[in-house]
């Protein structure tokens, strides 16, 4: 039976959220005052964007939406011009058209594409999510790219329904335990970790260290000898 390999973008195939992480870095710094520090920010920013990621999405546009709010909640009040004026500013940081491969990983795909079939399964914002992609250079590995809004079991569900997938002999490589893990183990995958140190804190859950159809890694270039 073929093995098919069912590849996480973000923060897997390229560096993501260490741009967000450097946003929000500026953004507690010039929030934090005497009655919240930076922590204090990035907690309420935090719950903040965990709400707004069940109901607007993904993506850099929803999350400078929720910087606004942010200001609003941790201030009292609405955000004035010069307020807003400075979360806009921070939009020139994802709008670059080139994205930052992770070690290995070029040519960790291109081995592996002449050996299996590759899917890349991503989420978040259509259009920033395909800007990704093509600017990535890998497209011509895979046999298909996929942008859904989440991430969940039935995303995965679907997936392997549409392509007829062997759950036994799929597998879901990602460094998101709660977006590419646990559901793709809930619909019967198999899984590969391999964590990221600046995986959004959204992302985090805990895995079971015994389940073992999830494979870890601790690097892109490990896929080689194992697939």
């Amino acid at each position: 039976m073929r093995t098919v390999l069912i590849f996480d973008a973000d923060d897997t195939l390229w560096e993501n959220n260490v741009i967000f992480e450097r946003v929000i870095d500026e953004f507690t710094g010039w929030l934090a005052g005497p009655g919240l520090d930076r922590g204090g920010v990035r907690a309420v920013l935090d719950e903040i964007e965990a709400a707004n990621a069940l109901t607007l999405g993904y993506g850099s546009k929803v999350f400078l939406h929720s910087l606004g709010e942010c200001v609003e909640r941790v201030r009292g009040r609405a955000a004035t011009a010069a307020e807003r004026a400075r979360i806009t500013g921070w939009a020139a940081a994802f709008a670059g058209e080139r994205v930052e491969l992770i070690a290995g990983v070029a040519e960790t795909l291109a081995e592996l594409a002449r050996r299996h079939e590759l899917l890349l399964l991503t989420k978040g914002d259509r259009e920033e999510q395909e800007r990704k992609v093509a600017a990535s250079g890998l497209t011509g590995h895979f046999r298909a790219v996929h942008i859904v809004p989440e991430k969940n079991v039935a995303t995965y569900e679907e997936l392997t329904r549409a392509y007829g997938l062997v759950p036994e002999t799929a597998w879901m490589i990602g460094n998101s335990p709660k977006s590419d893990i646990l559901p793709a183990r809930s619909a019967g995958l198999n899984a590969v970790f391999i964590p990221h140190v600046h995986t959004w804190v959204l992302e985090h859950e805990e895995l079971d260290p015994a389940d073992a159809k999830v494979l870890r890694l601790t690097a892109f270039g490990e896929l080689v000898n194992h697939f």
